[in-house]
């Protein structure tokens, strides 16, 4: 919301919550706005052109569909979906209420990324690309500790409305504080963070269509009761023979993430802070590119003018759920331990 109201074209007029402390506290920082518990108050309100949806991953789907129907626009964080059945009914409401759907997968708009795909990738500089290597060890947003205030339930919490679409389950405060552990709200390192990744990939490959997932980990280290594996790998095959990889960890002795594109004339190195490219030839120096602006600023200034122009924004609602539908054939494989085979087209895994 922060980043929004950095642009001027943006008043927050209401905001949302289950927990009622955390409506105060966005109030604060939008004066003025309406307070909520429940977003489909919101959506009746006449003088709302727009919505953010940063939520838990099980609500993405609801209040996006709700938010179509009520005919408002959407910036939605990712991933899109929390269930790789969710995508298609997504992407069919908001052609069919015509809304503007933008997920926040920022590189999208990141200029750095768009040159290193049009410089390098395209130009066919790269060579013949035959691995994709991606990685995100580290991120504390999976090592969330709930804290003292919200051991015993707060009364101004909804945790029924909170759990929604998710079987009962009595409060728990780690599932509430620290969702992205558990696979009933999230989809783990997978889906949070694999999700980044491979829609760069996608973008700058021009190609979304995996085949086939395999994937190892497990819970190795933090037995605190998460069902997300807190290390993980995934390789996704894709047609055009090249495969995806991706890593991640949380323990404490790897930190970082990246892409790299590797083909047989060099390689890319890209961050969210710039890119590298290597060449082949021994001893050969790299040309290095950065980037000093917040992406996420990019991203929420191209939603807004298609806002007015109704174009399709860089991250639509259909990309999101080609890059979620990708993370979530890791999860599956991950879940079912087994080599998945995927049909891109009817976008159906396939049976054993």
């Amino acid at each position: 919301m922060r980043t929004f109201q950095l642009n001027p074209a943006i008043e927050v007029r209401a905001v949302c919550d289950v927990y009622g402390q955390q409506v105060e506290l966005a109030q604060q920082k939008a004066p003025g706005a309406r307070g909520f518990g429940d977003h489909r108050k919101l959506l009746e309100l006449k003088e709302v052109d727009a919505v953010l949806i940063g939520t838990p991953d099980h609500w993405h789907a609801p209040i996006c569909l709700d938010s179509f129907a009520a005919g408002k626009d959407v910036y939605c964080e990712k991933p899109l979906t929390l269930k790789i059945e969710e995508g298609p009914e997504i992407v069919k409401s908001a052609r069919i209420h015509n809304r503007i759907c933008q997920v926040g997968m920022q590189q999208r708009s990141g200029p750095h990324y768009m040159q290193a795909r049009d410089e390098y990738v395209k130009s066919g500089r790269l060579g013949k690309i035959t691995l994709a290597r991606t990685w995100w060890h580290g991120n504390g947003a999976h090592l969330r500790t709930a804290p003292p205030s919200l051991q015993t339930k707060p009364a101004n919490l909804d945790w029924v409305r909170y759990l929604g679409p998710v079987k009962w389950r009595e409060y728990d405060p780690q599932q509430y504080y620290n969702f992205r552990a558990y696979l009933d709200f999230g989809g783990g390192q997978i889906t949070d963070l694999f999700t980044h990744w491979i829609d760069v990939v996608h973008m700058l490959l021009e190609q979304d269509d995996p085949v086939a997932a395999v994937a190892s980990g497990g819970v190795y280290c933090y037995k605190d009761g998460r069902t997300a594996p807190d290390t993980i790998c995934v390789l996704l095959d894709y047609p055009q023979q090249w495969t995806a990889t991706f890593e991640a960890t949380l323990v404490p002795g790897l930190r970082g993430e990246a892409v790299e594109i590797v083909g047989t004339e060099g390689r890319l190195y890209l961050t969210r802070k710039g890119f590298e490219f290597w060449p082949k030839e021994k001893g050969a120096q790299p040309t290095v590119v950065k980037e000093s602006r917040e992406l996420t600023e990019y991203h929420v200034d191209n939603f807004i003018e298609c806002i007015r122009t109704r174009k399709l924004p860089n991250g639509d609602v259909y990309i999101g759920h080609r890059s979620a539908q990708a993370s979530h054939l890791g999860n599956v494989a991950y879940l079912e331990k087994r080599r998945i085979k995927f049909d891109p087209v009817r976008e159906q895994i396939l049976p054993l």
